[in-house]
This record gives structure tokens, C-alpha cells and sequence, in this order.
């Protein structure tokens, strides 16, 4: 089953929508040129562990995250930095947590896979794979519950469409006619196993028949097209308070984390989807449509570049956490609200 999605030519919505289509470069530009300092950071021992990049992914944020409100909710695998910022949490804030600092969003104690701000509905950021569809279930049931107007997005990726925890979170979402989206990231590779050697269909989203949930894919590589689609499926998830699975194809021009070197994949693949780069792509188009020129593009990649050499700056010069702090943020003594 599919939605219907009443959309316009690239062009006319270029045309239509020039703030907006400057404002999906500014940001697949910050978040990749943020992923990139994040890597280059890692190399200098600035901090350790697990790190995910998002880099090749990116108008699959900012696509689907344009079109929430800011009460809406947002809840993610371990690949998660540029959508924990896009939901409003600062760069600064995201560096400082993967660095250990006590102004990071989750104060030094979380890292690179799990970013976290109550504040702005942004709750992970989860190390288990699939760990976060029941969670999201629950938040949306929360949603109903109360009688709000919100929604949930809930990330996942490909090899998560294999664990039982997010077929039984879509069966009771089904069940209760909650208000959430899951998004797919279909990169194609489940760490490093092509997805197709571990799933028996070709479509992901055909699971959602198995449910009667209603399912679309879409070209995750296009920020445009995944924006004009998920607008229409968000608003009809929020209108119909019902679950919808949204399978975007998509790729990661990074390994699996940054100490994955990606020698599964051969230079042809990696060479067939550089040329469908969602920033290149959508910087030529621009151009084109004399909405930015090549120079304001260069001048802009200039600008966010201070912006985050200041950002890491600051994460640079924050305290670091006491050890004393280990036995904090363990028990609540709120009870009940």
C-alpha cells in the first residue's frame, strides 16, 4: 500500500520554494562538512570509541526533518550527529558530548551514539540495533494518550528491518492507530553485509504489508523529492493518527563506522553513487536556476567552516567530566508526574 504525494517538477519548485532549496544546501552542506571535522577529530585522539558518520545520508535529513514542527519528536539509531542537529541541538553541543565535556547535550556521559535533548524531542541516539522502535512506540502512544497534535520519526536502518523488537513495535503501532513515521535508511549495507544477503524481499517497506501499514519508498539521494514526499506523508500521519513506513534509499560514502575501511564495496559502486551526491546534485541545480551562484556556494562553504572550527573551539576549552561524576545520573527521585 502506498500514499498518494501530489508533487511538483524539480524546477517549478526551485521556482517556488528559493529560500527553502538555499536553506536544504545550507544544511546538507553544515552536516557534512561537520561530519567530515568529526572524523578528522577522531584521527587526533580528541575522543574514542564507537563513531557513525552520516556522511552521503544527508538529504535524508534534512528532507524528512523540514517538514516536522518543533514539538515533534525524533528518535534514532547510532548514526544519529546531524539529526540530533537538526532537531535544534547546537553543533558545539554535539561536539562537547562526543569529547567527554560536561556541556555536551547528555553532560560528557553519552558520546557519539547517544545524543539526547528532552528539550527538543530529540530522545536518541541508541547503540542497540532496533532498540528504538518500541521506545518510539511508546512515545507516540504518549502522543495519543494526551490528545496532542504531534508526530514521531523514528530512524532506522536497513539491517534493523530484521530484528523482532521493531516487527512487534510496527504490529502494536498498527494496533493502536499511533502517529508514527518510521523511516528506513536503506544504505544497503548492514555494517558490512549487503542487505541483500540477509533479506529475503527487495522492497523493505513491503514489510509494512504484513501489518496493514501503509508504506512508500523514495529516492533518499534527492533532498527535494524526499521533502515533497514525506510532507505528505507526515501530514497524513498526523491527520489520520496512523503509522507509516517510509523506506528511503540511500548511501553511505564512509564505512560503517570510522574504523571501517569499506573494502567490501568496489570503487565502481562507490564511483555509481558519487554522481547521485545529494550536495553536488543539488548545488548544480541551483546554480542553474540562478538561485545561488558557484561563488556564494564557495563563500558559504567558507563561512560554515569558521562556524565549526569555533564550535569545536569551544568544545576544545569545556570542562571535561570529574570522575566523581560516574555515581550521578543514576536514580531519579521523581516519581510519578
Amino acid at each position: 500500500m502506498t500514499a498518494s504525494t501530489a508533487s511538483t517538477t524539480h524546477e517549478q519548485f526551485l521556482e517556488d520554494n528559493r529560500s527553502l532549496a538555499r536553506s536544504f544546501y545550507h544544511d546538507m552542506l553544515l552536516y557534512r562538512s561537520f561530519e567530515e571535522r568529526v572524523q578528522f577529530a577522531y584521527t587526533q585522539g580528541k575522543f574514542s570509541g564507537f563513531c557513525h558518520l552520516h556522511i552521503g545520508q544527508e538529504a535524508v535529513c534534512v528532507g524528512v526533518q523540514a517538514v516536522l514542527r518543533a514539538t515533534d519528536y525524533v528518535i534514532s539509531g547510532y548514526r544519529s550527529h546531524t539529526q540530533a542537529i537538526a532537531k535544534g541541538i547546537p553543533p558545539e553541543e554535539v561536539l562537547a558530548e562526543m569529547f567527554g565535556k560536561t556541556t555536551g547535550c547528555c553532560r560528557g556521559k553519552g558520546g557519539s551514539m547517544h545524543m539526547f535533548s528532552s528539550a527538543r524531542r530529540f530522545f536518541g541516539g541508541h547503540g542497540i540495533v532496533g532498540g528504538q522502535a518500541p521506545l518510539a512506540t511508546g512515545i507516540a502512544f504518549k502522543i495519543n494518550y494526551r490528545h496532542e497534535d504531534d508526530i514521531v520519526v523514528c530512524y532506522l536502518g536497513d539491517a534493523a528491518m530484521n530484528q523482532g523488537q521493531v516487527m512487534e513495535a510496527m504490529n502494536m503501532a498498527v494496533i493502536w492507530n499511533l502517529p508514527l513515521l518510521f523511516v528506513i535508511e536503506n544504505n544497503r549495507y548492514g555494517m558490512g553485509t549487503d542487505i541483500k544477503r540477509t533479506t529475503s524481499i527487495e522492497r523493505l517497506c513491503d514489510r509494512a504489508a504484513g501489518f496493514g501499514m501503509l508504506a512508500a519508498q523514495m529516492d533518499g539521494m534527492d533532498v527535494i523529492s524526499t521533502y515533497q514526499q514525506t510532507q505528505a506523508i507526515a501530514a497524513q500521519v498526523r491527520e489520520q493518527k496512523k503509522p507509516f513506513l517510509l523506506e528511503a534509499l540511500t548511501y553511505r560514502y564512509r564505512g560503517h563506522s570510522v574504523s571501517d575501511p569499506g573494502n567490501y564495496r568496489t570503487k565502481k559502486e562507490l564511483e555509481q553513487y558519487r554522481r547521485q551526491d545529494p550536495i553536488a546534485n543539488l548545488a548544480a541545480k541551483l546554480v542553474s536556476a540562478g538561485i545561488m551562484s558557484a561563488q556564494e556556494q564557495q563563500d558559504l562553504a567558507a563561512t560554515i567552516k569558521q562556524q565549526l572550527q569555533a564550535a569545536e573551539q569551544q568544545a576544545d576549552s569545556a570542562a571535561g567530566l570529574p570522575v566523581a561524576a560516574i555515581y550521578e545520573d543514576i536514580y531519579t527521585t521523581k516519581l510519578g508526574s
